[in-house]
């Protein structure tokens, strides 16, 4: 269990929620992710706090239909992030440039999901 005085002062929650595409003009409330991963003082992923914490980074998805799936955040060699469920690749969800996105409220984030991309929204950055 993660306790919050496990973590650095940069750790923050995001809540991105599925943005409107043509199959969901209004977007998709009930779709999306829950991350606790490290930030920096401009919202970006915070590296050396992840190295330190990796542990510690997670993410849920959550659906419309009540499948959800946790795991956490992880790095190639090359510097790609994604998402990793369990072991092996068939189930990471490789995140499209998160290491140059700003995780602020507003901002669009994409992530290639069922083999498609999909655009997600930042809905809030809190502390956990």
């Amino acid at each position: 269990m993660v306790r919050v005085t496990d973590l650095t002062p940069n750790f923050r929650h995001v809540r991105l929620l599925r943005a409107r595409d043509k199959a969901h003009p209004a977007g998709e409330p009930n779709e999306g992710y829950d991350l606790l991963v490290p930030l920096d003082e401009n919202g970006s992923l915070h590296l050396d706090d992840w190295k330190t914490h990796r542990a510690f980074c997670r993410v849920r998805r959550f659906a419309r239909d009540g499948e959800e799936r946790v795991g956490r955040l992880e790095r190639t060699s090359d510097g790609q992030w994604y998402f990793d469920y369990e072991e092996g690749e068939d189930d990471d969800e490789i995140g499209f440039r998160l290491g140059e996105e700003q995780f602020t409220a507003g901002e669009y984030v994409s992530v290639w999901h069922d083999d498609v991309m999909r655009t997600y929204q930042v809905q809030r950055v809190e502390r956990p």
